[in-house]
């Protein structure tokens, strides 16, 4: 035996000190090879629609209402569906539900005993993927040993019927039945799925992505893998000043500088106070923000006061683009310094090779002879909104955890999960990228784009690796062959100072071309090229996105590649839901296999704990199991495995002495 592997095993005998304790857990294990495969949860393009996210979230993509159909449907009490939906919405929200459903009982206590019976029943459905251990170590400390009597309690058990009724009994009687449901509840949702993956695009557009970030570190076990949009917060976070004047230009667009100033704390003074003095004798008209169904502005004088800050971000914003272009020639975007290439005489600019007339070439803050040079108050603004962003606590806590948790793809049982795009070329290969360390492509492009997102926000301070890695997250943002935005270019200069439909036209990536081509052996191909790259099995290997809305109501599936390639963006974002629709998709893979659920717009969670309201979901079975899939088929299956052929060595070393066992106490 090499010294390296009986290292290992003396390590390991610290929580097998014996035979029998490593067999033990051998044979626990094979037993956990043997449970259905738990479910998985996938869900993307969020953008700080918290409503939707927390409904879907609690009903598990109606993975929750199935499992109450299945026990309840055939209770004589809960024959209707509107009774079945009352008991879902329960399980979704028991803290809020509660109060509602206990005035309308004439008897409550039979009415406790009724909900707690069911709620054991729809939790023992839940926990059966699960060993009894598992549960066990779920369970709220406070009611442990009650609940697990109860869950695993045989109730046609006679010898033991007085017993189990003198518990339901003692939990009404001493006041905690409450308690028990809102128990029950949590850890019905708890076991529902085993793992939630968010495919990118939490942050921007929608209200309270800080309320979603909040409910993400919240959750039991979760990976996050980033968006354009994620990693352009990451880098406003770490101090980047061309991202943070690009996230106040977004959160503008959308009239929603309370989102910045409610949820993050973030002083957005200083600009406002800019924007009235240098912009109020300005043009704003192109800056109005957008306003999506039933929002209104409260004045004129509002409306122009959020349209003279969002054009003084917008200009600052096309400054600092023009700075990190100039500091980083390797991103080959210096067509994309705008402002420099405006003929301010003619009050033209060349964009893409063709010259448009400018709607707007009223800049009081650019200087013709260097346009891309802050005034001396708009880099005071910067300073103070970078300060802001940086000392906000909030903001940086969910920020550490989109790094604890996330990254630019992940590999799990069979699928690849990522945001954009593996850039490709014209061809069909892989886009080859020249960076300062050397050229990447396909995976190795993905490992060194997350190696520079991370350096620039843990880099040392002040150290040229942060300032490299801080504008290498704006080109994860917007940048020609970002893995996270998949576009040519991102077109915020031509949408608001020319206008022209033409000119802010964002081509797609020969990526979208292929996945996305009609000839489906084209797309197969594609595909396959990316499963060899990235070590998936042909045959069951998925690739699943988000990033681009699939316009369900034009009749765009979201299938692609013979069901190889699943889009999950469907418009979660109200902004997107006109184009799309629908109001998102959402992916659940369980021991039966994927399938699709496609959702209905999101009226509110007050609807939801009031009427019942539930989101309306399709669910489109992309691919079932001839059998049914069990852990062992799974990654952590095959971590199983190992560990087993470990104790199995473990064992083996005891039996021929390199080790000694020892007793409980540890003495040899």
């Amino acid at each position: 035996m090499q010294l390296s592997e009986k290292k290992f095993l003396t390590w390991m005998a610290k929580d097998y000190p014996t035979i029998a304790a490593a067999s033990e857990e051998m044979i626990n294990l094979q037993a956990i090879l043997k449970l259905p495969k738990p479910t998985e949860h996938f869900m993307s393009d969020l953008h700080g629609e918290y409503e939707a996210f927390t409904h879907i979230l609690s009903n598990a993509s109606g993975v929750i209402r199935e499992k109450v159909e299945r026990v309840l449907a055939q209770k004589p009490d809960m024959e209707l569906p509107a009774q079945r939906a009352e008991f879902a919405a329960l399980i979704y929200y028991p803290v809020q539900k509660l109060p509602v459903l206990k005035e309308r009982q004439s008897d409550l206590e039979q009415w406790y005993r009724k909900t707690l019976l069911y709620l054991l029943e729809v939790c023992r459905v839940t926990e059966s993927k699960y060993t009894r251990s598992f549960v066990r170590k779920r369970l709220p400390k406070t009611f442990a040993y009650i609940l697990d009597e109860l869950l695993h309690a045989h109730f046609e058990d006679h010898a033991k019927e007085d017993y189990y009724e003198r518990i339901l009994s003692s939990i009404i009687d001493t006041g905690q039945a409450d308690d028990f449901i809102i128990a029950l509840c949590e850890l019905i949702r708890r076991l529902s799925v085993h793992r939630l993956h968010i495919v990118g695009d939490i942050f921007d557009r929608g209200a309270r992505p800080d309320i979603i970030m909040d409910e993400l570190i919240a959750h039991h076990a979760v990976d996050i893998q980033w968006g354009n949009h994620d990693a352009e917060w990451m880098g406003a976070a770490a101090g980047s000043e061309v991202c943070i004047a690009s996230v106040i230009h977004v959160a503008l667009s959308y009239h929603d500088p309370e989102m910045l100033e409610d949820s993050y704390g973030l002083n957005l003074r200083p600009l406002a106070l800019f924007a009235e003095e240098v912009y109020k004798d300005t043009d704003v008209s192109a800056f109005y923000p957008k306003l999506l169904g039933g929002e209104t502005l409260a004045s004129r004088r509002d409306f122009d006061r959020a349209a003279r800050m969002h054009k003084a971000i917008t200009v600052m914003l096309c400054k600092l683009e023009c700075q990190v272009l100039a500091r980083n020639p390797e991103f080959q975007m210096e067509d994309r310094a705008l402002l420099e290439r405006i003929d301010f005489a003619a009050q033209t600019v060349e964009v893409d090779g063709v010259s448009y007339r400018m709607r707007d070439c009223d800049f009081p803050t650019v200087d013709p002879a260097c346009p891309s040079q802050l005034t001396q108050e708009e880099a005071a603004v910067m300073e103070k909104l970078r300060r802001s962003f940086q000392e906000s606590e909030r903001l940086q806590r969910h920020i550490r955890f989109l790094y604890a948790k996330g990254g630019i793809y992940k590999v799990e049982n069979q699928n690849l999960l990522f945001h954009g795009a593996v850039p490709m070329n014209e061809s069909g290969g892989f886009a080859s990228v020249k960076t300062r360390d050397g050229w990447f492509s396909g995976r190795a492009w993905m490992d060194y784009c997350e190696k520079k997102a991370r350096d620039g926000y843990f880099a040392p301070e002040n150290s040229a690796a942060r300032r490299e890695g801080q504008d290498f997250l704006w080109y994860l943002w917007c940048g020609r062959l970002s893995p996270l935005f998949g576009r040519y270019k991102m077109s915020v200069f031509e949408h608001f100072f020319i206008g022209e439909p033409q000119a802010y036209e964002e081509k797609k990536n020969a990526y979208y071309t292929f996945i996305e081509s009609d000839d489906p052996k084209q797309a197969e191909r594609a595909v396959m090229r990316i499963f060899e790259e990235f070590g998936l099995d042909a045959e069951r290997g998925h690739i699943i996105n988000g990033h681009v809305p699939v316009r369900a109501k034009a009749g765009e599936s979201p299938l692609k590649a013979g069901g190889k390639l699943l889009v999950i963006d469907g418009g979660f974002c109200k902004a997107y839901q006109g184009k799309t629709g629908i109001a998102g998709y959402t992916l659940v893979s369980s021991s039966r296999g994927l399938s699709l659920r496609s959702h209905s717009p999101f009226e509110s969670l007050q609807k939801a704990i009031e009427q019942n309201g539930d989101i309306l979901s399709v669910v489109n079975v992309v691919e079932t199991s001839q059998k049914r899939i069990c852990v062992e088929d799974t990654d952590e299956g095959a971590r199983l495995k190992e560990k087993i052929q470990d104790l199995r060595a473990l064992v083996q070393a005891y039996r021929t002495g390199v080790l000694k066992e020892t007793s409980a106490e540890g003495s040899a």
